[in-house]
């Protein structure tokens, strides 16, 4: 499958929230929910409009997004060498994006759900993928963990990706273990995503201050 047709399958997503938004505006309320607490109780609206539409609209403007990244960035050929890693990645946002979009439209019809655990499950799945991404991408401007030091130094950017990709995926696999612990169960999504960002973020400035010491490969600012 070529990159045009990773983007098409995208954009096919986004059309798919679109058919959902025509055919289900006329048995819609005027105002939607749109907002759910901790604890999967509604406690925000939108109005019908909006709320059929700025989910797609945000889709779409992501996916151009996506399209022009690899292009603008002065880094673009270290994206290629990991495009179909990246063009997945679209694909899967563009889907996790129609099925949030499906299921708020779904809840506002009286369909009973945990709205919740939807979140934590697409949430679960984005981050696992993310860990994927990271053990495959190569030093650029937009996509990974993007530090001062990951950016200055080729060795930093690999061996924190090297974690990072681990602690995405543990995250989503505690995240999924959460379900079962009711309404705690966002809980173990937001907290391990916040123990990851932290210690990615000090893992690189770790690194380069030890591959600065040894001397073996010394920082590199020119990207």
């Amino acid at each position: 499958m070529t990159t045009h047709q990773r983007f098409g399958l995208a954009a096919g997503f986004i059309v798919l929230s679109i058919v959902v938004s025509l055919l289900t505006a006329p048995d819609l309320p005027a105002e939607l929910v749109s907002h759910w607490n901790a604890v999967g109780e509604p406690d925000g609206t939108m109005a019908k409009p909006l709320a059929l539409w700025l989910i797609p609209a945000l889709s779409a403007g992501v996916l151009v997004l996506f399209a022009l990244i690899p292009r603008i960035d002065p880094l673009g050929a270290n994206i290629a060498e990991f495009r179909p890693t990246y063009d997945w990645f679209v694909v899967l946002f563009t889907g996790f994006m129609f099925v949030l979009h499906a299921g708020i439209i779904a809840f506002n019809l009286g369909y009973e759900f945990d709205f919740i655990n939807l979140i934590v499950v697409l949430v679960a799945g984005l981050f696992y993928y993310s860990g994927v991404v990271l053990t495959r991408a190569n030093r650029n401007w937009f996509v990974g963990i993007r530090t001062p030091w990951t950016l200055s130094n080729e060795e930093v950017w690999n061996r924190t990706h090297a974690l990072g990709g681990k602690l995405f995926k543990l995250t989503a696999l505690v995240a999924l273990g959460g379900l079962l612990f009711g309404e705690y169960a966002i809980y173990f999504l937001i907290v391990p995503s916040l123990l990851t960002a932290v210690v990615t973020v000090g893992y690189s400035y770790y690194v380069y201050e030890q591959v600065a010491r040894e001397g073996d490969s010394p920082p590199d600012a020119s990207l």
